[in-house]
């Protein structure tokens, strides 16, 4: 009997109490005597350590509901200011009046620092705006914006140099990231930040394509 108990390792012994929870149930003495090393200390009852272990798992958990309840208000208030953004360009009565909402709104409602357009066709009404640059979508300045323009996703971070400079020109220095938002057949749209953790690659872009959806409803709207 010694040598069948002797030839019962460590793991056959936990497995068999993983099939058998309730053991230390049926015998308390033995529950109590069990001790767990710790690693930062000295040994801990048993009882002491599932404690120890449930604690640690509810501050995960508490840490988790948190970090969601975080991001359920930051969306919410992407969702209403999307909403203001399109209400606010339903009101212009012009193509150029839908333009310059449109950059308002991204200055002072979404905390852009620098916001430029970039358009593939002349508005009437707008004139030599610092933010406004009109280039024909075939311009070879646009070059390292053809996948963008192509894919029409919107892009979140520190950009290429090139596609800076095109962007903020002689201010290029002050924007450490940006969001940059392709509008379908009419141009660009970006917001640059001095904060380099503003935007950065893998947040999420609904609201962007929402907002450039959006825009480009309320431009055309004026242009037919």
């Amino acid at each position: 009997m010694t040598d069948i108990v002797e030839k019962i390792g460590a793991h056959e012994v936990a497995a068999w109490l993983r099939r058998h929870p309730k053991f230390l149930q049926q015998f308390p003495d033995l529950a109590i005597s069990m001790v767990v090393p710790r690693e930062d200390g000295p040994a801990a009852s048993l009882a002491s350590y599932q404690l120890e272990v449930l604690r640690d798992k509810n501050r995960e958990l508490s840490r988790r509901l948190q970090d969601l309840y975080t991001v359920s208000q930051e969306n919410e208030r992407l969702a209403v200011r999307t909403h203001q953004l399109t209400l606010a360009l339903m009101r212009p009565r012009s193509a150029a009046g839908v333009v310059r909402a449109m950059v308002a709104t991204l200055a002072e409602d979404f905390n852009g620092d620098l916001v430029r357009v970039v358009l593939f066709d002349s508005v009437p009404g707008l004139g030599e705006e610092e933010w406004l640059q009109v280039i024909a979508r075939e311009d070879r300045r646009l070059q390292p914006f053809v996948d963008s323009i192509r894919d029409g996703e919107p892009l979140c971070g520190r950009l290429h140099p090139d596609k800076q400079a095109l962007l903020y020109a002689a201010r290029v220095d002050e924007v450490a990231s940006t969001a940059l938002l392709p509008v379908e057949g009419l141009g660009l749209v970006a917001v640059g930040s001095r904060d380099p953790n503003r935007f950065y690659p893998g947040m999420g872009t609904l609201f962007l394509r929402m907002m450039g959806e959006a825009f480009a409803v309320a431009l055309l709207r004026h242009r037919d």
